[in-house]
């Protein structure tokens, strides 16, 4: 838990406020942008590979007040490495793999698809450090840095990149539940041991890893009502939460996505006298390391 205290010595809360894909659309980017420079969007995650990915880091130079990280994808994208290089990571397209357990399984257990693995995990934090842009965090599309090596990968490289903090899906049910009628996510029971073990990995490593974070549940709906009201009911210590706004659907969208909706709670005008009220520090991954 990241402990602070106010100029006037009140206890001050930790707030990542973070966009994912920045990089896979102009959309994507122009709603960052708009986000960072309108409302409370502090930090962003780059996908290296993704059609809009150069407009992203020269949309990102010109706000240096942007925490950037790399969003490390695995999955439903494409690699930067040539597909060749890592046969058994992509499918007959050239593209990732989208069955994830399968994939997974062959990642643990296989050598040879380690390799690919870690020299493609290589290459994603290379083609980053190329931008000249600060590597604030890193996490996974998809959350695939669940996977045990995954994780282990993006501890390794991302020591040698200077990567500062890293998120880990650990969303607190009872606090979505006092926001509205909220039915407890199976999946989310399944996974919060692994989650919590990874939380201690990442911080035994040296990367900042928030105490909870919000986004799993409201994925791709996190509406005005919904963020306002986290941020209402924020608990102490640091939380992150991640959104997907966008100015409008794009090519590989995801259906049903509100991104709309997304930018416009980033934007909404009540937010910036709601934070300072409740004494909320807003800021990326770098700014609240231990």
């Amino acid at each position: 838990m990241i402990a602070g205290l106010g100029i006037s010595g009140v206890d001050v809360k930790h707030l990542i406020v973070t966009a994912d894909d920045f990089g896979a659309a102009v959309e994507v980017n122009e709603a960052v942008a708009h986000a960072h420079r309108h409302g409370i969007l502090s930090a962003t995650s780059l996908m290296v590979s993704g059609d809009a990915a150069h407009d992203a880091v020269h949309r990102a130079r010109a706000m240096p007040s942007l925490r950037v990280g790399l969003h490390l994808v695995l999955v439903e994208g494409r690699p930067v490495l040539p597909a060749k290089s890592v046969p058994d990571l992509v499918d007959a397209r050239g593209h990732f793999r989208t069955d994830m357990a399968r994939a997974g399984a062959a990642m643990f257990f296989l050598p040879r698809v380690r390799a690919q693995l870690a020299a493609e995990i290589e290459a994603q934090f290379a083609a980053f450090a190329a931008t000249g842009l600060v590597l604030d965090h890193v996490n996974a599309h998809k959350h695939f840095h669940l996977h045990p090596t995954i994780a282990a990968l993006i501890v390794k490289t991302g020591a040698a990149y200077g990567a500062k903090g890293a998120r880990v899906p650990l969303e607190p049910q009872d606090i979505l539940a006092r926001i509205e009628t909220h039915k407890a996510s199976g999946v989310v029971a399944l996974t919060a041991p692994f989650a919590r073990a990874l939380r201690g990995r990442f911080r035994r490593a040296g990367l900042t890893a928030p105490d909870q974070v919000f986004g799993l549940a409201w994925s791709g709906a996190m509406t005005a009502a919904r963020l306002r009201g986290l941020i209402e009911n924020i608990p102490d210590g640091l939380t992150e939460i991640y959104t997907h706004p966008a100015t409008g659907p794009y090519s590989g969208s995801a259906p049903g996505y509100l991104y709309g909706e997304e930018l416009a709670a980033l934007t909404d005008p009540a937010l910036p006298g709601l934070l300072a009220a409740r004494n909320i520090r807003l800021g990326g991954f770098g700014d609240f390391m231990v």
